[in-house]
């Protein structure tokens, strides 16, 4: 039987794979492992934490905690106290931290110290997890009734308004999606399953959820890890991983890779973003294509990508998951003819119960139809342009408004837009994803700046970088006098002039041998002939998948550890090589040191 068929929601399945499997792994997490009794009664005292403070049903609580085992215990024992998890990347800007929290208003967040110094929010109680485990000795079980429509997690996406916008999703639809994976892909206790999704991703839960409903095990991998091809390639082998979710951008650069025989993976989930390219022939595992938006739970379609063999179009999205039904519906909500393309529209109990606190937006993107069967239907728009094929798999088209997708990340260029006109030297801007000339996407701000102004490319990075992830900053600026406009007043986008990615090499090349070194590095991943010692990496069209690869690289070559912040900080070859030399330095020092000792 399926997790569906026998629970109403995803804590009970988990709370049963204790009962039944309590010696038996459940996450492991930076060389920390906890069985699933463990985790149950971890969950069990933070229930009773959470209880004693007034956490009931539907209360909503925020969780801004590393990748850990922490993490899992801490969203766990939210529901068993009866609350709903709000998800909160540490990663993220303390302003965009602050939007959220100022939306969603948990009645607590559960932290660290360390976290809690980019939460420090008025009116936002802030917790030490660990500590308000700890202090609970008791691990009895905490009895909370739940409904199924009652929310499972509110998790925040881009938003068109320029703030982030909550997405509420209930324990119904979370169940669903649990059940379908489960069946789907034949999860069984002997699985091994990757985590490799940051907290603000919905993939997230993906990740984790079905998995500990069937009884098998989840690996969390470590950030350096996890952005880098060949890194992850080798991690999931090492670890015997079965199977694994994997961001689009980043499983296209694995497919391509050389996979030894002693690989376990049997299934790789791939979605977040369009899939370029069909897997190689003589893979060991098998690929699978995913659709879906935050607001239908993760995954609305799903189908296995066939080998290569020559196909013309792009793979295709996939049908629909169990209980889930697609529309392809044109201007006027109805069905667009055979064969023609129309917006994707998902109706079933997949689907969010609308935004946090936002009712007009909910009332626009969620709508009543009538179809065929003349029955009123609710669905959600999903502003994805889509096409029913012959074979009864979707094939996707793009979007119907400006919403982008890089790297698997959901961007609404409106946010980036409203925190760009806040720089005092900016009077206007535009931000576009455009294709470098490899193919590669990426953010493009066109400019109007105030004049006599000497904001450059970096200071704008940096305020930018102040209030959004490091995905949404765009990493070519193009200043302009005015932007074009049509005859009706709204920006011309077709006038607007070809971004000039930066390829050339710079003034000056590297110098010393470590610059020589990090350019040559530098040069590869951004599949240049040379770069100039001052060139910024992310105006060359670095970002974070890249830099983790750098920084990878860096570790192997001179043995130091470079962080992605430090990177942020240091982004030349010869700012980095100055990092580099330094921590060298520091470390022959602590070396040198040692050995002097008697």
């Amino acid at each position: 039987m399926t997790a569906r068929q026998v629970f109403s929601n995803v804590r009970d399945a988990v709370v049963a794979r204790a009962g039944e499997r309590p010696d038996a792994r459940a996450v492991g997490a930076g060389g920390k492992n906890v069985t699933y009794a463990e985790l149950n009664n971890r969950a069990n005292r933070m229930a009773q934490f959470l209880r004693s403070q007034g956490v009931g049903r539907e209360t909503l609580v925020g969780v801004c905690l590393p990748r850990s085992v922490e993490l899992v215990s801490g969203m766990l024992g939210i529901w068993k106290a009866g609350g709903t998890y709000l998800p909160l990347d540490p990663t993220n800007p303390a302003d965009r931290l602050a939007s959220i929290l100022e939306n969603a208003r948990p009645m607590l967040v559960l932290t660290t110290r360390a976290i809690s110094r980019k939460l420090a929010i008025p009116g936002c109680r802030l917790v030490d997890s660990e500590a308000a485990e700890a202090n609970i000795e008791s691990a009895e079980p905490v009895t909370t009734d739940t409904d199924c429509g009652d929310l499972a997690y509110v998790i925040y996406t881009s938003g068109s308004t320029g703030v982030p916008k909550g997405v509420e999703i209930t324990h119904q639809a979370l169940a669903n999606l649990v059940a379908w994976h489960n069946e789907a892909f034949s999860v069984g206790a002997a699985d091994r399953a990757s985590h490799l999704a940051g907290l603000g991703f919905d993939a997230s839960g993906w990740e984790l959820w079905p998995y500990l409903a069937a009884g098998a095990s989840v690996h969390l991998v470590d950030d350096a890890t996890r952005n880098s091809p060949e890194a992850l390639r080798d991690w999931l082998v090492a670890e015997g991983i079965t199977i694994s979710f994997v961001p689009t951008p980043l499983a296209e650069r694995m497919l391509v890779l050389a996979w030894p025989a002693e690989t376990h993976v049997r299934i790789l989930l791939t979605g977040g973003d369009t899939l370029h390219h069909y897997p190689p022939v003589g893979l060991p595992f098998e690929v699978v294509n995913n659709y879906g938006p935050t607001e239908c739970t993760v995954v609305a379609t799903s189908a296995a990508v066939p080998p290569e063999k020559g196909y013309s179009a792009l793979p295709a999205i996939g049908r629909a998951i169990a209980n889930t039904e697609i529309y392809i519906l044109n201007e006027n909500l109805q069905p667009a003819p055979a064969g023609s393309p129309g917006e994707i529209c998902i109706a079933g109990p997949s689907l969010a119960r609308g935004y946090r606190n936002l009712p007009n937006l909910t009332a626009e993107k969620f709508v009543e139809v009538r179809l065929e069967s003349g029955a009123a239907t609710r669905i959600y728009r999903t502003g994805d342009l889509g096409m029913l094929l012959p074979d009864g798999q979707i094939e996707y088209r793009g979007r119907l408004d400006d919403q982008i997708k890089i790297r698997g990340y959901r961007i609404e260029p409106n946010e980036i837009i409203s925190r760009l006109n806040e720089h005092p030297d900016v009077r206007e801007s535009l931000v576009l994803a455009r294709e470098d000339p490899s193919g590669e996407k990426r953010l493009v701000a066109y400019v109007v700046l105030a004049a006599r102004s000497e904001a450059t490319d970096g200071a704008l990075i940096e305020f930018l970088r102040a209030a959004l992830p490091d995905y949404m900053i765009p990493s070519v600026f193009v200043r302009m006098g005015t932007l074009p406009l049509t005859a009706n007043g709204k920006i011309d986008r077709t006038a607007l002039p070809a971004p000039k990615f930066e390829k050339a090499p710079g003034a000056e090349g590297p110098q010393t041998p470590v610059e020589q070194s990090i350019g040559g590095m530098l040069a590869k991943l951004l599949n240049v002939q040379s770069v100039g010692r001052n060139d910024n990496f992310f105006l060359l069209g670095g970002h974070s998948l890249l830099g983790a690869q750098l920084i990878a690289r860096i570790r192997n070559v001179f043995g130091v550890e470079i962080s992605l912040r430090a990177l942020f900080e240091a982004p030349t070859i010869a700012a980095l090589a100055a990092e580099v030399e330094q921590r060298r330095g520091a470390h022959e020092a602590e070396l040198s040191s040692a050995s002097s000792l008697p």
